[in-house]
C-alpha cells in the first residue's frame, strides 16, 4: 500500500501524500528512535524526515523500494540531528552552566552507547565517508545486503565489505573509548 501511495505522491497527487505522510509517521518515529536516546529527539528528527519526505517525494523515481528510500532519509536525518544537538549543546556550554548535570550512575547504558555509536559513524564519516551508509544501513535500518546495493547503485561484494571495514572501525573506536 505505501508504495502505491509513494508512486502516487510522486506523480503530485497531494491525497496520497497525506495518506502516506500519516501511515509512516509511526514507524518513522520507532526509527528514528533506535538512532536517538531521547525521545523528544526522536521526534524531532521524525518532523524533520516527514518535511522531508513531503518536499522531495517528487525525486522517488520507485528504482529501490520506499521503505529503502525512506530508511536513508531516517538515518540522514537523525545523524544531522545528533550532530545540531551536539553543536547546540556545545555553544550553549559557553554561555552558561548547565542547571542539570547527568549523573553518570543513572544514564542509560543503552542511550550512552547509541551517543558513541554516533559519535563513531561522525568519525568514520570524517575519514572514510563511502563506509557510513552501508554500516547504517545494515545495522541500524536492518536492509538486507541486496537493497543496500540496490539503493547505492554499487555491487553486493562492495557492500558487504564496506560493511565489514566500516565494523572494524567503528569498534575499533568503541574499543578505544575514544
Amino acid at each position: 500500500m505505501q508504495e502505491e501511495l509513494a508512486v502516487r505522491a510522486a506523480a503530485g497527487d497531494r491525497a496520497a501524500l497525506e495518506t502516506l505522510l500519516g501511515e509512516i509517521q509511526p514507524s518513522v518515529l520507532r526509527r528514528c528512535a533506535r538512532f536517538l536516546p531521547c525521545y523528544q529527539d526522536a521526534e524531532e528528527a521524525c518532523q524533520d524526515v516527514l518535511l522531508q519526505v513531503a518536499r522531495n517525494i517528487g525525486s522517488f523515481e520507485g528504482r529501490s523500494k520506499f521503505s529503502t528510500w525512506l530508511h536513508v532519509i531516517i538515518a540522514n536525518s537523525s545523524r544531522q540531528t545528533y550532530r545540531s544537538l551536539k553543536r547546540r549543546a556545545a555553544e550553549q556550554a559557553h554561555d552558561e552552566p548547565p542547571i542539570d548535570v547527568p549523573d553518570a550512575r543513572t544514564t542509560s547504558v543503552i542511550a550512552g552507547s547509541r551517543l558513541d555509536l554516533l559519535d563513531a559513524l561522525e568519525r568514520l564519516e570524517g575519514r572514510r565517508a563511502e563506509l557510513v551508509a552501508p554500516m547504517v544501513l545494515r545495522d541500524i535500518c536492518q536492509l538486507d545486503y541486496r537493497e543496500i546495493a540496490e539503493h547505492l547503485g554499487i555491487p553486493e561484494g562492495t557492500v558487504k565489505s564496506r560493511i565489514h571495514l566500516a565494523r572494524a572501525d567503528v569498534r575499533e573506536y568503541l574499543i578505544a573509548g575514544r
